[in-house]
């Protein structure tokens, strides 16, 4: 078994790459702390995520306890494409086919019902999952490297408002986690939109970067 790497008290851990053109070693070196079980800061569109291996129990739980989070709250997933979502979900509606198609990578995040095999500390018993393709370079980048499911929670403590750069990341979230991808300022603003599509028609969790109407004026 991988030994889990240790957790950095200082800003030792933090790491700048290019936003744009992300380089390739610091992308695997990340990638080797998640395989690793450990949890990676990185940018995505709009704020700063926390990641780690989705199907590795303990390295979700450590999400929670890093975030402060309650565990009833389910995590989102990040995947590197449309083709990944099978690994988690058990059924993709129609409704879900016309979102992805639409409004991905980036901007929606689609709830599916979750396959058996998916955590269950990672859908909070549930049974569902929260699902999407990342837009920013070095997040897309990380995640096809991996090849795998990444969580994409927001990088705050619980109940604190997300962070579109480093110097507004919480000094426990830096010294709980095991490396912080620094990439500059993000676009900020709301996050993506969360669209339930176990149901019929589908219902909306939260309204973000999508408007309800332009969401279901697709379907």
């Amino acid at each position: 078994m991988n030994k889990r790497p240790k957790s950095l008290a200082s800003k030792s851990n933090i790491r700048h790459i290019d936003p744009d053109h992300p380089e390739l070693s610091l992308i695997c070196e990340a990638a080797d702390v998640v395989k690793r079980g450990g949890v990676v800061v990185f940018p995505t569109r709009t704020l700063y995520g926390m990641g780690v291996d989705a199907f590795n129990a303990e390295a979700v739980n450590q999400v929670f306890c890093v975030k402060q989070r309650l565990m009833h709250n389910p995590l989102s997933v990040l995947i590197k494409s449309v083709d990944a979502v099978t690994s988690l979900a058990a059924e993709i509606p129609s409704a879900a086919v016309k979102f992805m198609e639409t409004f991905w990578p980036g901007r929606v995040t689609i709830v599916f019902k979750a396959r058996p095999d998916v955590p269950s500390n990672l859908t909070a018993g549930t049974s569902k999952i929260g699902i999407r393709v990342p837009e920013h370079p070095v997040a897309v980048k990380l995640v096809v490297s991996l090849d795998h499911p990444l969580t994409g929670t927001s990088a705050n403590l619980s109940g604190d408002p997300g962070a579109d750069c480093i110097e507004d990341l919480s000094p426990e979230i830096i010294k709980g986690v095991n490396l912080v991808i620094d990439s500059g300022t993000l676009k900020g603003g709301i996050g993506s939109t969360v669209v339930d599509v176990t149901t019929d028609p589908p219902t909306i969790i939260r309204e973000g970067e999508v408007s309800q109407k332009e969401l279901f004026r697709i379907l």
